[in-house]
């Protein structure tokens, strides 16, 4: 807490990106452990709905401003309104694979820009603290698994994966030129999940790029069918596996690493964020109609650009040092996805 005036104030965080899937989820973990939010977001793959849901689950909704981080001019008027913040958490980027791929300069240019803005916008009216929401993609196709923060980078297999070692770099070159900002670099394996309220969950603009919503659009007979791209790699079952995180054990993950740098951790230090088990497409699917009763029909499609054959964390590190795990149940977050569909579809 702040003193201001004689009056205990919570510290204030800017969220970018605070609108989307894991920011609307972060807002509210934030909120719950007191810090007062200020969600920045352009809204261009979000829904400002989701802090209506925050309102509800929190008691206070998060003052809202419709900025572009892209937009220097814009994202400084909007700084300039909260230069009393202790911390900046950046999620705002866009953050689909596949259409990284296919349009990779939009990615580059969207994604590599906003991190900037925010980073000169942080120096200028001093706010220290910066949490970035990076990604298990910098880890390329692993040699090792499961993999570790000291894992070899790898040459990322997207331009979404390229803007995440990228932003990571300037990061670090930004924190050397100015010590007196840190950072905190957490590196996502695969959020899903919803609150267990269902008020908030994940919403995309239309046909998904992430898995989990699409099993739950197939469920729902929104989608006529699951593809499943590829089952002919060299894993087990022949189909990708990943590390799948509850979206609000991810959320805690950011309040840990904000507390952390608050109470003296300095310069940039780095976090996996996953449960440690693999766990293949199949299996994810198989999982949700166990924990749902709810057949899921799916077919078989070509492999997918830039995806990665397996990947798991060893988040050990963030266990030491944040005092952070990823502990809700598989079950618990596939029944919370479900219902935050239904409630959807109502």
């Amino acid at each position: 807490m702040i003193v201001h005036g004689g009056v205990f104030m919570a510290k204030k965080i800017i969220v970018t990106g605070g609108a989307g899937y894991i920011g609307s989820h972060t807002s509210v973990a934030l909120q719950e452990s007191g810090f007062d939010v200020v969600v920045f977001d352009n809204l261009s793959n979000s829904n400002i709905s989701s802090l209506d849901g925050v309102a509800k689950i929190t008691g206070t909704r998060p003052e809202f401003i419709n900025v572009d981080c892209a937009d220097f001019s814009a994202l400084r008027s909007a700084f300039m309104l909260h230069r009393d913040a202790v911390g900046v958490i950046h999620f705002a980027a866009f953050k689909a694979v596949g259409e990284s791929v296919a349009n990779p300069t939009m990615y580059y240019r969207n994604n590599l820009n906003g991190l900037i803005n925010v980073l000169d916008l942080m120096r200028e009216f001093e706010i220290p603290n910066l949490v970035f929401s990076s990604s298990a993609t910098v880890y390329g196709t692993p040699a090792v698994l499961p993999v570790t923060e000291q894992t070899p980078l790898q040459p990322a297999t997207s331009p979404y994966g390229g803007t995440k070692v990228m932003g990571e770099n300037i990061i670090r070159d930004t924190v050397h030129a100015y010590p007196q900002m840190h950072a905190t670099l957490l590196r996502y394996f695969n959020p899903i999940g919803a609150h267990p309220s269902g008020l908030i969950g994940e919403l995309p603009n239309g046909v998904p790029n992430n898995l989990m919503p699409y099993i739950t659009q197939t469920a729902a007979r929104i989608r006529p069918v699951l593809n499943v791209f590829g089952d002919d790699y060299d894993t087990p079952d022949g189909f990708c596996v990943r590390d799948y995180i509850d979206v609000n054990d991810l959320a805690r993950a950011h309040v840990a690493a904000l507390n952390y740098m608050l109470s003296g951790g300095d310069g940039v230090s780095v976090f996996n964020l996953g449960t440690g088990r693999g766990l293949s497409v199949m299996e994810l699917v198989r999982g949700f109609e166990s924990a749902t009763g709810v057949p899921v029909p799916y077919k078989i499609a070509p492999r997918r650009a830039g995806d990665v054959p397996a990947i798991w964390a060893d988040a050990s590190l963030a266990e030491r040092v944040l005092k952070w795990r990823a502990d809700t149940p598989l079950s618990e977050t596939l029944a919370s996805t479900w219902r935050w569909q239904k409630n959807q579809s109502n």
